[in-house]
């Protein structure tokens, strides 16, 4: 168990902000900090309706249509602003901006197949048109966390009051990430994975209530939350994947019981394996080479080799040689993943991996690599915590144990 101390209301137990220069922390008086998700950004049209009867008004409050319970409309651009089309064919005046709203209280507001709380406002961006829901922070977690963990058991109660934690950090620390396109967050990897009402769930919400406006803090601020899938038994230094990541809480640490056995290890993707053959890894490096390690792509010509030259204090790869015919090519840590993804384009799951190569005529013919863990590291592992969760482990523990010497406080 690590040692709790009690600092009045304060238990002891991810980054987009400049070193050194935190921001300030939040208002204890703010209940609910309001939240702007990006849902859409840069479509031609966007689907809105489909469930609950939805009000259309413009910026200024006035209506502009009604959406019947059950009718798909589309949102379109009109000259500067936004309409609304009917299936029809009859579409509504324009606007700079307008927001949708449920007819209904107690209902929701959906766009394309997701259903969402709080309000959307749709309107123009360079390249088409972006969908915000503006709602409160609370609320966004109930969706991050549903959409994070997944549906889990009431066992594992605690690995989601950790991630309702991590989440509302994370949110905090990257307020306003996003201002110049007009929200805080994407919905995506990109930020938190939030995907509505659909995926929300009774525990998820019940750790979101049970933590409410508690943080993860560092000199009074909010800290870097980083948080990932399933770190394979050790975590990563901040700076083995981040260049401005130097933060004294995000240290590898062993995520192993006392048997020694991981507690990511019921993860699905705890062990993998991907295998390339010679022209597969031809054909990816030529795609992909070039971008990591700032080479022309008409080098790329043959893979006559690849190897591990340095691995990372946590024994993650931090640099991969690839050997074309006019010589060796480096691939630094961060971008390894980049470079070797499978055949469907996907980046390889982690940089925890061996490397076996068969060679001959002068080129790589069959290329092994097996692994452990998904995602880059560093800081909070989400399968991490279900496991700790299963032996018993409460969040405060769990907390303590990814960021270790971070301060779990309520903020509001």
């Amino acid at each position: 168990m690590v040692a709790l101390v009690l600092l009045g209301s304060c238990i002891r137990p991810e980054g987009a902000q400049p070193p050194g220069a935190p921001p300030p922390a939040a208002d204890p008086a703010l209940a609910d900090p309001p939240v702007r998700v990006g849902l859409v950004v840069g479509a031609g049209s966007v689907t809105l309706g489909g469930g609950s009867a939805l009000l259309v008004i413009d910026a200024d409050g006035a209506p502009l249509a009604e959406i019947p319970a059950g009718e798909g409309w589309r949102a379109v651009r009109s000259g500067r602003g936004v309409a609304v089309a009917s299936p029809a064919g009859w579409t509504s005046p324009s606007a700079a901006r307008i927001q949708l709203r449920p007819a209904d209280a107690g209902s929701f507001t959906r766009v394309g197949t997701r259903d969402y709380r709080g309000v959307v406002t749709i309107e123009s961006d360079r390249t088409g048109l972006t969908a915000i829901n503006r709602l409160g922070l609370e609320e966004y977690l109930a969706g991050v966390v549903g959409a994070e963990m997944g549906r889990r058991e009431p066992r594992e109660a605690e690995a989601l009051r950790a991630q309702a934690i991590v989440s509302r950090t994370y949110a905090l620390r990257n307020m306003g990430r996003w201002r110049a396109q007009g929200f805080d967050f994407y919905a995506t990897v990109a930020d938190q994975v939030y995907l509505g009402v659909g995926n929300e769930n009774a525990l998820g919400r019940d750790a979101v209530a049970a933590t409410r406006g508690r943080v993860l803090t560092w000199g009074g601020a909010p800290i870097d939350a980083f948080f990932f899938s399933t770190c394979g038994g050790r975590t990563a230094e901040g700076t083995e994947v981040f260049r401005n990541a130097s933060r004294p809480y995000l240290r590898s640490v062993s995520d192993t019981d006392r048997s020694g056995t991981a507690y990511c290890a019921p993860s699905p993707r705890f062990a993998w394996r991907e295998e390339w053959t010679g022209e597969a890894l031809r054909d990816i490096m030529r795609r992909n080479l070039p971008a990591a390690a700032h080479i022309d792509e008409s080098r790329v010509t043959r893979v006559r080799d690849v190897r591990i030259t340095a691995r990372s204090g946590s024994g993650r790869v931090a640099l991969l040689a690839v050997s074309l015919p006019d010589g060796d090519v480096s691939v630094e840590g961060p971008q390894v993943r980049q470079v070797l993804r499978n055949a469907a384009g996907d980046i390889l799951r982690s940089n925890a991996f061996t490397l076996r190569a068969e060679t001959g005529g002068g080129r790589v013919t069959r290329l092994v690599a097996e692994g452990n863990g998904n995602g880059h590291g560093v800081g909070f592992c989400q399968w991490g915590a279900v496991g700790r969760a299963r032996a018993g482990q409460g969040h405060e523990d769990m907390l303590a144990a990814y960021y270790p010497g971070a301060t779990l406080e309520r903020y509001y």
